[in-house]
């Protein structure tokens, strides 16, 4: 039967698409033999075969995990985003785990592909990979194993707004932004965007604003004369809270006595906010409010003031020279200023 439509198709078509017992097909896969020799060709590194058909196999598998894995996030975002009791921080750990075991997977296959490697064959090359790292990679491995520890032990989420010690021993605030294999993004207030080693958020000391919840409570110091009257203090205080821009209602907030300081009775005013990133603004706010109250209602702030004992001999104040001199020498010892100051 498949005769006779040889036949058939070389009379129809003429000898321009058959030549001898050949068709068409079977001429144009002839005429590939040079080119599919030199890509099924295989090479050795190692015990390693591969040849430029499997390593493009090997190509093609991994990019189908990396659109495996965009696609497969995107589907599990959306369902688990109609959840809103669902915390984001558990939400981007269970997308970032997702990612990397799908990437692991598909690495896997692509080296099967790639080099026809086994699971000894993947042991030689990680046992190589461990010298390397025991040698030069290993902070690059550190901030790897960190990042596995931020997404299990979750001391840091994404959302979380953080103080960390940055360069040149300043500190850094500002609120993650993502959370990657090596590395952490913090946004500043500033819209600076800090790349901090993963390593650097789990063995360091850091400020998390917002663990485990979302308020924050702000404290802002302040000390006033032994002559101001406490109540009135206590009192002046809370209204300087009184409109601030992001400070909340409930709790209200509150005063506390702390101390008798040296120089000044000292309070504290505290105040809560579900908006820590701006606990640099609330704070200004305030201050200022406290400024203008207490200019109002006479409450002085005062300097530190110091005693000055005399073993012997006797200071004089000339008002027209504004200097303090000691009896005996004529040397000025203090400005005016200091004078005043003295107790």
């Amino acid at each position: 039967m498949f005769g006779n439509l040889a036949v058939m198709l070389r009379a129809r078509t003429g000898p321009a698409l058959f030549q001898g017992n050949e068709n068409v097909l079977e001429r144009i896969w002839r005429m590939t033999e040079p080119a599919r020799f030199y890509i099924n060709y295989t090479w050795k590194i190692g015990n390693f075969p591969f040849s430029i058909a499997t390593l493009v196999l090997g190509v093609i598998v991994l990019l189908i995990a990396v659109i495996f894995s965009r696609y497969l996030r995107s589907f599990m975002r959306t369902r688990m985003e109609r959840h809103k009791h669902l915390d984001p921080g558990v939400q981007y750990t269970i997308l970032r785990l997702v990612h990397y075991a799908i990437m692991i997977v598909g690495i896997f296959a692509a080296f099967r592909l790639a080099f026809d490697a086994d699971f000894t064959s993947l042991a030689v090359i990680f046992t190589a990979l461990s010298v390397g790292i025991g040698f030069g990679l290993q902070f690059i491995a550190g901030d790897i194993a960190s990042g596995f520890i931020i997404l299990f032990e979750r001391p840091v989420r994404v959302g979380d707004f953080i103080t960390i010690s940055g360069p040149d021993s300043k500190l850094t605030e500002g609120r993650i932004r993502s959370i990657n294999l090596r590395t952490t993004v913090v946004m500043t207030n500033d819209s600076v965007a800090a790349v901090v080693p993963n390593s650097k958020i789990v063995n360091q000391n850091l400020l998390n604003w917002t663990y485990p919840e979302r308020r924050t409570r702000i404290s802002i110091p302040v000390g006033v004369s032994y002559n101001s009257d406490a109540e009135k203090v206590t009192e002046t205080l809370l209204r300087a809270a009184e409109g601030v821009q992001f400070v909340l209602e409930d709790p209200k907030p509150s005063v506390q006595f702390l101390e008798f300081g040296d120089s000044s009775i000292n309070f504290r005013l505290l105040v809560w906010t579900e908006k820590p990133r701006r606990h640099q603004l609330i704070k200004s706010a305030i201050n200022y409010n406290i400024y203008r109250l207490f200019g109002e209602a006479g409450i002085e702030i005062p300097n530190p003031q110091r005693d000055i004992n005399l073993r012997s001999g006797t200071l004089r104040f000339d008002a027209d020279a504004r200097t303090l001199t000691a009896d005996g020498n004529g040397q000025p010892e203090s400005d005016a200023e200091g004078a005043t100051a003295a107790r």
